[in-house]
């Protein structure tokens, strides 16, 4: 894929603040030709350190709500009003995704880069926990990594290298989640795909000084990533 509007989020600004393959250009190849309408009030869940929720109401004209459990929202509003983004365009949130602290039927949009399967892996999670915070109607953009194919009875060594078995356990293959978004009552799947950026994100993680991205090197550069992928999927609120 030609990236266009992650060009300028390719500095050592927003690159140190990655906390996994390049979430920019996942949220750029996502939101390819996306439904959600300007201004639209979006939360974007699991943010990290706030350089996807940048880029949302930069590049798209959201409102966004950037919430995560693990980042510090006082250092996330530092970052954003470095960034040139006031209050009104952005608000950091301390966020659950498996308790959110907001209003039912708040926002129009949702979007999760790179962190939707760490909670979102029942079947009862989207009716429960997550849709009762859309209005009908309201779209759902998911990035996060995945398997080709299912491994989890047995686990290439090279991948073993770098993650246990319990931190795989996190990644599926399209199938598992086909199975787990069609169970939902309130939503409906609009696309489910693989994504085509995998490699090239990657490449942007491993080159980072993180002690993360340096744990992870030793299985992506032994081959591991030739099991791995990203999945995108797009769901609409009944």
């Amino acid at each position: 894929m030609k990236y266009v509007k992650s060009l300028k989020y390719q500095t050592p600004q927003f690159l140190s603040k990655i906390m996994g393959p390049n979430p920019v250009k996942l949220a750029e190849e996502l939101l390819t030709g996306h439904r959600i309408a300007p201004k639209a009030t979006v939360l974007d869940l699991g943010s990290g350190q706030g350089v996807t929720s940048v880029f949302l109401a930069r590049e798209y004209g959201f409102k966004v709500y950037a919430g995560d459990l693990w980042s510090d929202p006082e250092e996330n509003r530092k970052f954003f009003d470095a960034c040139g983004l006031t209050a009104e365009e952005i608000i950091p949130v301390k966020a659950d995704g498996e308790d959110l602290p907001f209003e039912k039927s708040f926002f129009d949009g949702v979007i999760s880069l790179d962190s939707y399967n760490y909670f979102g892996r029942n079947t009862a999670y989207l009716d429960k926990k997550l849709l009762p915070f859309l209005r009908p109607g309201g779209l759902m953009y998911f990035a996060f990594p995945g398997m080709k194919k299912d491994l989890h009875d047995h686990l290439p060594p090279e991948l073993l290298l770098s993650w246990t078995p319990e931190q795989l356990d996190y990644l599926h293959d399209l199938v598992f989640w086909k199975k787990i978004f069609s169970a939902s009552a309130g939503a409906e799947i609009l696309e489910l795909k693989e994504m085509e950026g995998n490699e090239e994100v990657w490449a942007d993680w491993l080159a980072c000084d993180s002690k993360f991205a340096v744990n992870d090197r030793k299985s992506m550069l032994s081959g591991g990533g030739t099991y791995l992928n990203f999945i995108a999927a797009v769901l609409r609120k009944r």
